[in-house]
């Protein structure tokens, strides 16, 4: 049964006409998760809160457990939490972390997960943050602001390496190339803002005849690599299918190809020889299905990209958690398109707490 109540608007803050606050596929979002009356729901990617405040306002017994790594957003968030009057919790974590959080928080099985991947409109839009290449500003990247910076990166990775990057996590076709004028750039001088990495990697590869900027896929393979984005949402999605009981939903909104692939192939239950990934990842065996039925791609409606052009390469993919009991590779199967030595990893990393647990 759908949430029928709803509460004031301006208990839950005024709504925003602006794109940078703008949540993508909203309507569609909420529908696939099928809201209902006094429902606990899980936001895991909380940003400037557009999930939460629409997932509150659909009920007034409804339940919210939204995460975010920035801790921007989580000081933006407070009004609304405050609004929220006891219904709305906000933590700062990963939503690699989200089965561990939810499980401290009281929300051990949730009637849906939400995730909105990829960077938020917050972060493109605060030059000192150091997203885009729109504006100029120091070469950071990091959701967290902890650990190692995007300009930390390029400044002490080897070309090898840089171009493997470049080429699995930006699908970028000149990613030799880029990376070699990187690393002669870096011995000149280190390389310090958005700007400066831009000019460089548009000196070195030819005018895109997509129209899209040629630096677009690099500073998307550095912000991937800087924050693990592949890594936490392998574990995100793992958690999530662990504690959503038969019947509850999963909901993903992906911004880019490897994401998508992630969440399309977790949600179908399998990682078969047969799909042609990317002739740079590796091929699993068929595995067991976890969700059923699932849906997806919806895309936004021409009137949506209109009003908010940054939702024109967003994909919702949903997924109603199955009766069948997780199967034993859950980690390979979310991990298909993730790197081979990040996949591996991961994998000793969570047999490794499994086995712990086990022994405890």
């Amino acid at each position: 049964m759908r949430a029928s109540a709803r509460p004031r608007k301006q208990e839950l803050g005024a709504e925003t006409n602006d794109p940078a606050h703008i949540p993508v596929l909203l309507g569609e979002a909420l529908e696939a998760l099928s809201v209902k009356e006094g429902g606990a729901y899980i936001d895991a990617t909380f940003g400037a809160g557009g999930y939460s405040r629409a997932l509150l306002a659909a009920g007034n017994d409804i339940r919210v457990l939204a995460l975010d790594r920035d801790p921007d957003a989580i000081g933006d968030g407070q009004a609304l939490v405050a609004q929220a009057a006891g219904r709305l919790t906000l933590v700062q974590a990963r939503f690699g972390e989200l089965e561990r959080v939810a499980r401290e928080h009281g929300f051990s099985s949730p009637d849906g997960v939400v995730f909105d991947l990829g960077i938020s409109s917050m972060q493109i839009d605060r030059p000192e943050r150091g997203f885009s290449f729109r504006h100029d500003g120091p070469l950071d990247m990091r959701m967290s602001r902890e650990g190692l910076s995007a300009a930390e990166l390029v400044a002490t990775v080897d070309v090898k390496s840089l171009a493997h990057k470049l080429r699995v996590l930006g699908e970028e076709r000149h990613a030799g190339r880029i990376a070699e004028a990187i690393v002669a750039a870096r011995e000149v001088a280190p390389i310090r803002t958005t700007y400066e990495l831009r000019r460089i990697v548009t000196s070195a590869v030819p005018p895109a005849r997509d129209g899209i900027d040629p630096a677009t896929r690099t500073f998307q393979a550095l912000r991937i690599s800087v924050n693990e984005e592949l890594d936490e949402l392998v574990s995100g999605v793992v958690g999530a299918a662990t504690l959503l009981a038969p019947g509850g939903r999963l909901v993903a909104v992906s911004f880019h190809s490897l994401e998508d692939r992630v969440v399309k192939h977790f949600l179908q239950g399998r990682t078969a020889a047969e799909i042609n990934l990317s002739r740079h990842l590796p091929t699993e065996p068929r595995s067991t299905k976890a969700f059923g039925p699932i849906g997806g791609p919806l895309v936004p409606s021409q009137a949506e990209i209109f009003r908010n052009p940054r939702s024109r390469s967003a994909k919702l993919r949903w997924g109603v958690r199955s009766s069948s009991p997780l199967p034993e590779d859950i980690l390979r199967l979310a991990s298909i398109a993730v790197p081979r030595e990040v996949r591996e990893q991961r994998f000793r990393q969570t047999r490794e707490k499994r086995f712990r647990g086990r022994r405890k």
